[in-house]
């Protein structure tokens, strides 16, 4: 039977170190991080999102500052918007919703936020910093992802990590950092010939493609370490991961839960991101 990587607790051990952090740096240098969080219309689950990191940032000590705007605020108003946070010295990270209404193109945001102070990892120099090993912010979900790898006591190099899905925020970022770390990465989408046996031979799988209990757990290598970064709500209302849990944990040596695994790690790491930014500002 797995081990399960309690999420939660990790994520929990990682605020309370950014608190004293926090503390540090008001006492040292005068800073409180500020953490600026722009919500464009009413999109439910991005309410609930948004305020439990409200609530995560007055927890550690960080100063968060709501914009929330109607959803036929224009693309033009948002990007003056930004233009005045990116030169805010008390702001230190920008995090900007998604999704966004479809008469805002993500991508323009996106590249609008001082690279120094994006927090979420998105901008196209963080990318280019990650795909050249060099320092700059990441993004937060594949942070998370490796942190319960590190917790789960595996050293990911010389192993063979399988990513499952391509995304920019996910697949392509973890696939990077496991690259750093001297894994073998192997990644796999919705056109990858047998799919099962590739994801057999994972020492490390990560499994993003967004679809309910997708990778079955006569799929995963035996003491293999599984992380399910999928949130997918069901008829019922209750919500699983991209892995049969059940099954998965029979033969993995360790796996994440969903929710309570992934989850609570990429609030954390927007933490310590913008607590990053704060000490480089």
């Amino acid at each position: 039977m797995a081990h399960i990587i309690d999420g939660k607790k990790i994520a929990g051990d990682l605020r309370a170190q950014l608190a004293v952090a926090c503390e540090t740096l008001n006492q040292t240098r005068g800073i409180v991080p500020g953490l600026a969080v722009v919500l464009i219309g009413n999109n439910p689950a991005s309410e609930v999102y948004v305020r439990m990191k409200k609530k995560a940032c007055a927890d550690v000590g960080i100063a968060s500052f709501s914009h929330e705007l109607p959803a036929d605020t224009s693309q033009e108003t948002l990007l003056s918007l930004i233009a005045v946070l990116n030169v805010d010295p008390k702001i230190h990270g920008i995090l900007v919703q998604l999704p966004l209404p479809h008469h805002i193109d993500a991508a323009t945001i996106i590249q609008a936020i001082s690279p120094e102070k994006d927090v979420d990892g998105f901008h196209p120099v963080n990318a280019g910093l990650l795909a050249t090993g060099s320092p700059g912010l990441r993004p937060c979900t594949p942070l998370g992802i490796m942190a319960l790898i590190e917790n789960a006591g595996m050293d990911p190099s010389g192993k063979h990590a399988v990513i499952i899905g391509r995304s920019n925020i996910v697949g392509k970022p973890v696939a990077l950092m496991l690259l750093q770390a001297h894994a073998t990465v192997t990644i796999c989408h919705s056109r990858t010939h047998h799919l099962d046996q590739v994801v057999a031979a994972g020492d490390i799988v990560v499994a993003a493609i967004g679809q309910p209990r997708f990778v079955q757990g006569d799929w995963i290598k035996k003491g293999a370490i599984v992380i399910d970064v999928g949130t997918n709500r069901l008829d019922d209302g209750s919500l699983c991961g991209d892995c049969d849990f059940a099954s998965a944990k029979q033969r993995a040596g360790a796996i994440s839960p969903a929710p309570g695994g992934v989850g609570p790690m990429t609030i954390a790491m927007l933490l310590a991101n913008t607590v990053q930014a704060a000490k480089q500002s």
